[in-house]
């Protein structure tokens, strides 16, 4: 069956207006993908939501006094530098509407009319959700609001006739509505790509018919005003509605992924490319979905602060016949260096640089790999294409004949030195030395003329993904000189450095180490050469001489420095930390003891705010080791102007407990611990204190092992309920290769014995297990040389709810005790049919390793 629909084409005649000039089909294939008649291809996009006109962003940007539309064309220069070419976002009609569904002209229109118009400038298409059924409040509290949402909140918008009238008139009006800033409505913009009803309708509760009457209501509502777009719906909330809803008429249907959940409350910690090794699709063989245009219009990695894990989101996504996607969501430049409008999402190219460019990397795998193809499971698929992933190394690369783009340090070689014409990137590479901790972007305009682009320095100080405030700077911006040494042989050595964005003024000459750059643009100018052409000229998506960056925020000093808790006697510690002040320190210096001795131990710049020094073995002494980090005249870890050689000296130090090497190592430890682990929330458990000082037991009040999942109801049972713990810190110093067997202290609450699995999961994803049965007694130990390959569970549990329960990769490597760095704990595994019906309630306490 093929599906064929018209979009006008464009020809742009005045500054933001155009009219149609012809019309390109577009047929949907007989496996649901969207292609351009005309040349056959296939219709990718990629890119971000965004939300400036409405709710919480828009009234930051009044408390801020930012003018909203000069911060939405700050970020988009910010989309086209990251090769973003689709945008979508589930538009507040609460605050757009009345309770009738009429359309409402205000500044939250006026503002996305705009928007839209400058992204379409940019190049990019859209997905527009009409409906988001939303209040406007969060992370706030909702105030009032004119819409039909407000009046009738997201239920009663999904079953009240009355509602449904609402939406449909509603619907029809904003198909129609032209935007000034285009000259077109919504139903002809030929850069509107699809439209998708409503955000996440929850379903789950009404019978199959009920759902078919609304999707039909408002399919036949969009289509009344004469556009013939794809017109989809969310499919993955009830999947057992799966058939309800393309009986309703849609096109295709909508996904999310959060695969490492939501609202973790701090950063994550660990590798989760098992967790978005594969999309998985439980009804992928029902014909109308194979047969239905298939898009991603939600995901993130969600309290992940790395930069290795979108690439392979990509690519599963790819594999799964995605041909759409659009992260969620690009934090306002004004607003991230608080992070308060999605805590548990971080995104944006000055504040989150190496995320930033991790996500431009996943643009270029939805472009250069073909929908369908299979990499295979990690830790195999690591290396796709022209692709690599790596969580050890927190590194994301695209090397390409003529791109190179990198996250972080690496040591690959680009393919073709002599070919590149787009380098971006973090740190250094074999063709960049760069000692910055921004962005920067280096593009071949012509033969032996590089355009230099720079983003200022981003340090975080606080972890971005807790409660947050505007009134909290989670992330400093620092503008450095930083060094920069490039090897590119189509510029040579022999070229000059000319600034050419607004107002900067810097200049420096090329030696052989370099030369230094501040943030801003420059033109490379091989010796002999001239750019042809003006510095402010178009190129590709943008002009030469464009800039967005921000202005320096930094007013004070940090250390940014976590010592370890236990350290083994006797064996030197690395320390590092992280000095961030607004310009360069003339000395950082380790400030400890010998005995009573001071020693001082002078520490070594590394790259961007990092510095590092090494403390002796002959100072690991078994009690304490304490020290404090001098930065010129200022002492940590309290930034005090004194030493401690002063008579009134009065400051705490940095202190580590020094043990032996046949000392224990607690793994988990559920008084300090517990915060930090990865579970699904059950009523009744709860962290207990013991008597002794220090100790505590989790409590886990297990009811049933399986639960029926509102949105999956038929899904297989999955008889398991697992925490995870990431402890790779605690072997920090520690010496562990001697080390026999692991200590489980808990007990069963209840009488008798339940199994327990134990399990300890490698920094490839392999897991080593055992089970013990868990009764009245405290310790319980397991020889190391016992443990068997077992599953991985993925937590924290992914959005949507039907991806896989375990993780099956493409093989488990040998058991490495220097490689562990997850406990995983779980109970089902063992257990007789009769014992997996049963209510299970246990304490755990701690997980030693000895």
């Amino acid at each position: 069956m093929r599906k064929v629909i018209i979009i006008a084409i464009l020809l742009i005649v005045g500054p933001g207006i155009a009219i149609s000039n012809a019309q390109e089909k577009v047929s949907i294939d007989d496996t649901g993908i969207m292609r351009w008649s005309s040349s056959g291809k296939e219709i990718q996009g990629f890119g971000v939501n965004y939300t400036v006109p409405f709710a919480h962003a828009y009234r930051s940007s009044k408390k801020l006094g930012v003018d909203p539309k000069g911060a939405i064309d700050q970020d988009i220069y910010h989309f086209a530098r990251l090769g973003f070419d689709a945008y979508r976002v589930h538009v507040w009609d609460t605050q757009i509407s009345d309770t009738l569904g009429n359309l409402l002209e205000n500044e939250h229109l006026d503002l996305f009319d705009y928007m839209v118009s400058e992204m379409q400038k940019r190049g990019m298409n859209m997905l527009l959700t009409p409906i988001a059924f939303w209040g406007n409040g969060w992370p706030e509290r909702d105030t009032w609001t004119p819409g039909f949402a407000h009046k009738y909140g997201k239920d009663g918008c999904l079953i009240n006739e009355e509602a449904i009238k609402a939406q449909a008139n509603y619907l029809v009006q904003f198909l129609n509505h032209v935007n000034p800033y285009t000259g077109q409505a919504y139903k002809d913009d030929p850069k509107v790509v699809a439209f998708e009803v409503s955000n996440e309708p929850h379903h789950y509760a009404q019978d199959p018919d009920s759902v078919t009457r609304y999707v039909k209501k408002m399919v036949e509502s969009m289509k009344s005003t004469g556009s013939t777009k794809p017109i989809l719906y969310n499919i993955s909330h009830g999947v057992h509605l799966v058939d309800a809803y393309f009986k309703g008429g849609i096109d295709g249907g909508t996904f999310q992924w959060y695969p490492t959940g939501l609202g973790a409350g701090e950063e994550l910690k660990g590798n989760f490319l098992p967790n978005v090794d594969r999309y998985d699709i439980p009804f992928s063989n029902n014909e109308s979905f194979q047969e239905g245009v298939k898009v991603v219009y939600e995901f993130d990695a969600a309290d992940v602060g790395r930069s290795y894990i979108y690439p392979a989101m990509a690519r599963s996504f790819r594999t799964a016949g995605i041909q759409w996607a659009t992260h969620f969501a690009y934090d306002p430049t004004y607003l991230a260096y608080a992070n308060t409008e999605y805590n548990t999402h971080y995104m944006n190219l000055v504040y989150t640089p190496q995320k930033a460019l991790a996500l431009k990397i996943a643009g270029e795998v939805f472009h250069q790999v073909p929908v369908y193809k299979d990499f295979g499971s990690y830790p195999t698929n690591a290396e796709f294409g022209n692709f690599k992933v790596s969580y050890e190394e927190d590194l994301a690369v695209l090397n390409s004949s003529e791109k190179f783009i990198h996250t972080n340090h690496t040591r690959e070689i680009p393919k073709d030195i002599e070919k590149l014409k787009h380098i971006a990137g973090w740190g250094n590479s074999p063709i960049v030395k760069y000692d910055g901790t921004g962005a920067y972007f280096l593009d071949e305009i012509q033969t032996g003329v590089w355009r230099l682009e720079v983003l200022p320095d981003a340090v975080w100080i606080k972890d971005p993904f807790g409660k947050n405030s505007l009134n909290r700077r989670l992330t400093e911006i620092v503008w450095e000189t930083r060094k920069i040494d490039l090897s590119l042989p189509s510029l040579g050595s022999n070229y000059s450095v000319q600034p050419i964005d607004d107002g900067n003024s810097w200049k420096d000459k090329v030696d052989e180490s370099g030369f230094s750059v501040r943030p801003g643009t420059y033109l490379l100018v091989k010796k002999g050469t001239k750019l042809k052409g003006s510095i402010d000229q178009k190129w590709a998506n943008i002009r030469l001489n464009e800039f967005a960056g921000i202005e320096p925020t930094i007013d004070k000093s940090y250390v940014l420095h976590e010592p370890p808790e236990f350290v083994t006697a006797n064996q030197s510690l690395t320390v590092s930390a992280e000095v961030v002040e607004s310009s360069l320190p003339n000395k950082v210096s380790l400030l400890t003891y010998d005995g009573w001795r001071p020693v001082e131990i002078d520490m070594v710049k590394k790259h961007g705010f990092t510095y590092e020094t090494t403390v002796p073995s002959r100072l690991i002494k078994k009690s304490f080791l304490r020290y404090f980090i001098q930065v010129d005249e200022l002492i940590f870890p309290e930034a005090i102007a004194a030493v401690p050689s002063d008579w009134d000296f009065d400051a705490d130090p940095y202190t580590v407990s020094v043990v032996g090497e046949d000392s224990p190592v607690y793994l988990y430890n559920a008084f300090t611990d517990n915060e930090e682990v990865s579970r699904v929330w059950r009523p009744g458990s709860y962290l207990a204190p013991l008597s002794n000082p220090g100790k505590g037991e989790l409590v886990l009040k297990v009811d049933e092992l399986v639960t029926i999942d509102s949105e999956n109801p038929a899904a297989n049972p999955v008889y398991d309920y697992s925490l995870r713990y990431h402890f790779a810190k605690r072997l920090e110093g520690r010496k562990i290769d001697e080390l026999k067997q692991l200590t489980l202290v808990g007990r069963n609450l209840k009488e008798g014995s339940v199994p327990v699995q134990v399990a300890l999961i490698m920094k490839d994803g392999s897991a080593y297990g055992s089970v013990v049965d868990l009764g009245t007694k405290d310790d319980y130990c397991i020889l190391l040389k016992d443990l068997k390959p077992v599953r991985m569970v993925t937590l924290p549990r992914p959005y949507p709810t039907f991806l896989p329960y375990h993780f099956e990769g493409s093989g488990i490597t040998a058991f490495d005790i220097n490689n562990v760095e997850t406990l995983q704990i779980s109970i089902g595994p063992g257990m007789t049919d009769q014992q997996k019906d049963q209510a299970f309630e246990v304490a755990i306490e701690s997980m030693r390793l000895e």
